[in-house]
Parts: C-alpha cells; sequence; structure tokens
C-alpha cells in the first residue's frame, strides 16, 4: 500500500480559499514544536491550541512546558501582523490527567521509544483533540507532533484520519517536518528563547534519553 503524502495533502486544503478563516483546534505537545505550526498557519486558519499532554509524567514538567506555551501564544498575538494579515491565537489548557496516560499504556512500559507505547499515547491526545474539536464547533482538529523527526508521522495521521470518522469532525492531515519545519522550529526556539527539552516528556523517554547519554559518555 503506497504511503499517503501528507504535506501534499494538507498544500491542497491550503490552496482552497473556501478553507481560509475555518477553525482548527491545534494539539500542542510544547511550545518548541508549535512555534512554526502557528506561524504556518495562522494565516489562514482561526487557531484555538489545546494543550494536552498526559504523558508529561513529572509535575513541575509539566507546568514548566504548559507556561511556556502560554508565553509563546503572548508573543504571537502581540505581533503587527495580527488582526491584518494573521488571526489571533486561543489556548484551551486540557486536564492534567497523567493517571489516565498511565491506564492507557499500562502493559507496554517496555516497549522502546516509537513503538505501540507512543502509538497509545498519540490516540489519548488526538482522541481528546478531537472530542473537543467537536464540542467546541471547529471546523478541524490536528497535532504538532509530526513536526518531530522522531515521531511516525504515517501512523499520526491514521490515527486523526480514523478519530475524525468516529467523532464527525475533520482531521487536517500534516507532515510538519517537512519544508524544514523542523529546522525552522529550531530557529524560532531560539529567538524567543523558549525552554527546549531533549526528551518527550513521559518517564520512559526521560530514562531511555539518560541511557543513552550514560553510553555516549562511556563510548
Amino acid at each position: 500500500m503506497q504511503k499517503k503524502n501528507y504535506q501534499k495533502m494538507l498544500d491542497e486544503i491550503l490552496a482552497d480559499k473556501e478553507n481560509y478563516g475555518k477553525k482548527l483546534l491545534l494539539h500542542s505537545c510544547c511550545a518548541p514544536c508549535s512555534s512554526y505550526v502557528l506561524e504556518y498557519l495562522r494565516g489562514f486558519f482561526r487557531i484555538t491550541v489545546f494543550y494536552y499532554n498526559p504523558n508529561i509524567t513529572e509535575e513541575p514538567e509539566y507546568h514548566k512546558r504548559v507556561e511556556e506555551q502560554k508565553r509563546l501564544i503572548r508573543e504571537w498575538n502581540r505581533r503587527e501582523d495580527v488582526g491584518k494579515e494573521a488571526f489571533s491565537i486561543e489556548i484551551i489548557e486540557g486536564d492534567y490527567e497523567r493517571e489516565l496516560y498511565f491506564e492507557r499504556i499500562k502493559g507496554l512500559e517496555a516497549c522502546r521509544e516509537g513503538g505501540e507505547r507512543c502509538f497509545a499515547c498519540f490516540l489519548l491526545r488526538l482522541e481528546k483533540t478531537a472530542a473537543l474539536g467537536k464540542e467546541e464547533g471547529a471546523d478541524y482538529f490536528t497535532t504538532t507532533l509530526t513536526i518531530s523527526p522522531l515521531k511516525n508521522a504515517q501512523k499520526i495521521n491514521e490515527i486523526g484520519e480514523q478519530l475524525a470518522k468516529e467523532y464527525g469532525i475533520s482531521f487536517l492531515p500534516s507532515d510538519f517536518k517537512k519544508k524544514n519545519g523542523y529546522k525552522r522550529s529550531v530557529e524560532l526556539s531560539e529567538e524567543y528563547g523558549l525552554y527546549r527539552q531533549d526528551y518527550c516528556g513521559c518517564i520512559f523517554s526521560r530514562m531511555e534519553r539518560e541511557e543513552k547519554k550514560r553510553s555516549c559518555e562511556k563510548a
């Protein structure tokens, strides 16, 4: 089965002027990853960022990241093009449901980063986004997760497409790392002085990252 070109699909949606100004509920995993996506889409969609990341299993880390997300949005909304060439951005902070995350990934704790545990995590976060998008009357929902070179964009889009059918709301396809999206997110992170972490947020990814660091130090 041939893989879909999700960037091309997104380009086609953006080329359709009838989609201009429609409401997009954008799940964001963190401020750095959302930076490029907001820059890319804020001149086309009316965006509400949904910050829902119960996978961030250490509470101080969770609060640090969500406050950084709010700060970035305040910075974007101060820009001179707001109201002229771009729409202002809103944010909804979801519940911090750490226990639900552990419930959803039960039995998958030993999976390596990028495997079935991550897929269960994607499903949890996108399911909440689809449900809220439907409730809020959004035209589309999507996620910033595809900007990461370490995330499986094919799987993320497949999950999004399936949830779109279940909840009756359109999923915005994406592969945000294309067109140098990841590179641009790094540049914007430096420009805005964003706190940029080196693991996704869960305790398992942090332990795996620390293990890799120790291995590099011994080499």
